[in-house]
């Protein structure tokens, strides 16, 4: 049986000493942790690895010894641990030995059984840094990319106890560097850490934020849940505002970040940074708007604009109309349905001139009062300019509606008739079709309707088309901006940069190089940590969004085009109805 030692690369030039790590019997492992020089005395060394075993639920024990030739001069150094395992019963018994004068290393494990001669395995040597094993987190094969071509991948349910033991083991390597305990250890933080006083003072800071933040967190949440603004129609209103719904989305995140709860596992630890980063970065980009905003008087040049873009608006589509009204592309349409129409229309358009022209005064200092809320982000002021476009198309929304309704309608009157010439009927109790019999009369009534319906369609499907099509590009532009603020909510930055700088801190599994393999000598290997690939990373850390659009398909909205159903008519992802 071939026995794998993991020997960390920090303790290969450690002085001579007792091997301590945990013994794996599921995989035929020896996790190495440390090395215990001398002197020591072997009841102390008993009673810290009693109390790493009791802060970590860690077994460590002293697996073995270790001989440092290169350092040791004395020859009876190798006899002397030998007789340790008498005091450290372990089975199997571990000797590692790196030979004087040469870059060879010498191992053996042993059992010593009760009856008979003590045995001896072949043991293969597998070194890893400590302190990136320590610090990285091994993710499920679910996440695991495709493996490089030449790179021997490992299975992640036997590399977890592995990763599972130096994670866990973290008390053991928790060494002061001016205040050295009564067992000298080797481990990769032998020298000890290096403390920093604003590291420290941002510890013993973090803790009254939090507590401030919470509470004024929970002031927001109980001021947002007063049942004053329950009241109708302020509900109706706040569920069709993206802006509310941003708002309501950072309020969560807040909370979550400035939580007093330790984090339970890696990916909540990491879900709250990437969190933290990402309203950092929202803030940070929504106060160079506001700088923009505010230099050079740009909020006076977009009100001054505004109004004259709008008369504009308002000229094209008299112009579309008029067109309409006439003969469009030399169609042949119901004239007096078409007047109809085109003068509901234009009155209209009439109206909301007047409005914007009455509201004019006053939109400067919307859009400076519009403006300051980029301090609360980036993706907030967009979601105000969503509304605030949402708004300002709110009459060709209204065509749309009109002239949707009314297509529908046809369309509808004209199936329902067209089932009454084949000698059906839909039931509405049962949902189905069914045969029925119908007497002349109705058959001749019902051959009116369906010739008047049939006639007038094209008029109708013109406009309908017409309006359409305006109230997709309203849409295109809205989507495109709650594109961008689902893009800025969701991207797990901080995760991206840790892939970018630190990529030993996520881990999809392990390759290993071989350092020597030769005859009648141990074989060694170098076990490297295999990061997780970029896209990857994107799909496990990714942040919920708040999603204020729906998600339809290409046959859903082309179904709902034809039938004239309306499409996107401000409602939540939630909604599965128009």
């Amino acid at each position: 049986m071939v026995l794998k030692a993991f020997f960390p690369t920090c303790c290969a030039s450690a002085d001579s000493g007792l091997l301590v790590g945990r013994w794996v019997p599921e995989q035929s492992s020896a996790v190495i942790l440390a090395v215990v020089h001398f002197p020591f005395i072997p009841i102390q060394v008993k009673e810290l690895l009693a109390q790493v075993h009791k802060a970590s639920q860690v077994q460590v024990a002293v697996l073995g010894t270790w001989c440092h030739r290169q350092q040791e001069p004395e020859e009876s150094l190798g006899h002397f641990l030998e007789g340790l395992g008498a005091i450290f019963s372990h089975d199997p018994w571990l000797q590692l030995c790196r030979e004087k004068g040469t870059r060879f290393w010498s191992c053996k494990a042993t059992y010593h059984q009760l009856q008979g001669t003590p045995t001896e395995d072949q043991v293969m040597l597998i070194f890893y840094d400590q302190r990136k094993l320590l610090l990285s987190w091994l993710h499920p094969p679910a996440a695991l990319p495709d493996c490089q071509a030449g790179d021997s991948a490992a299975s992640t349910g036997g590399l977890a106890d592995i990763f599972d033991t130096v994670a866990r083991s973290e008390v053991l390597f928790r060494n002061d560097q001016f205040d050295e305990g009564p067992v000298r250890l080797s481990h990769w933080q032998s020298e000890g850490m290096e403390a920093s006083i604003l590291v420290e003072l941002a510890k013993q800071a973090s803790g009254p934020i939090c507590l401030l933040m919470t509470s004024l967190l929970s002031l927001l949440s109980a001021a947002s849940a007063c049942r004053l603004w329950k009241l109708w129609p302020l509900p109706f209103i706040r569920s069709k505002l993206s802006t509310c719904e941003q708002l309501q989305h950072r309020l969560k995140h807040l909370s979550f970040i400035f939580s007093t709860e330790k984090a339970q596992s890696p990916m909540q630890l990491m879900r709250k940074a990437n969190m933290l980063v990402s309203v950092i970065l929202d803030v940070a980009l929504g106060l160079l708007l506001l700088s923009w905003l505010h230099s050079n008087n740009r909020i006076g040049q977009l009100a001054n604009a505004l109004v004259p873009v709008a008369d504009y608006v308002a000229e094209e589509l008299q112009h579309l109309l008029q067109w309409l009204m006439g003969a469009p592309a030399g169609l042949k349409m119901n004239r007096a349905l078409d007047q109809v129409l085109g003068r509901f229309f234009l009155y209209h358009i009439h109206l909301w001139i007047s409005y914007i022209h009455l509201m004019s005064p006053f939109i400067e200092h919307i859009l400076w009062h519009v403006g300051l809320s980029a301090c609360l982000g980036l993706t907030v002021a967009l979601s105000i300019l969503s509304d605030i476009i949402a708004l300002l198309t709110f009459h060709i929304y209204c065509f749309y509606v009109y002239g949707a309704r009314l297509y529908c309608l046809k369309i509808y009157g004209l199936s329902s008739l067209w089932r009454l010439f084949r000698g059906k009927k839909w039931n509405v109790l049962r949902q189905r079709v069914d045969s029925c019999s119908y007497d002349l009369d109705q058959l001749f009534i019902g051959t009116l309707l369906f010739t008047i319906l049939v006639f007038l369609l094209p008029t109708t499907a013109l406009y309908y088309l017409v309006f359409t099509l305006l109230r997709l590009l309203v849409i295109t532009v809205q989507g495109i901006i709650h594109l961008l603020v689902d893009f800025i909510n969701s991207l797990p930055l901080y995760s991206l940069g840790l892939r970018l700088c630190r990529p030993y801190r996520l881990a999809a599994g392990v390759k290993f190089r071989v350092l020597e393999q030769e005859k009648g000598r141990p074989l060694r290997l170098l076990m490297q940590i295999n990061p997780l690939h970029y896209s990857h990373v994107v799909h496990t850390y990714r942040l919920p969004s708040c999603g204020c659009h729906p998600k339809h398909s290409w046959g859903s909205l082309c179904r709902k085009l034809f039938f004239g159903e309306l499409i996107y008519p401000w409602r939540q992802r939630e909604d599965k109805q128009d």
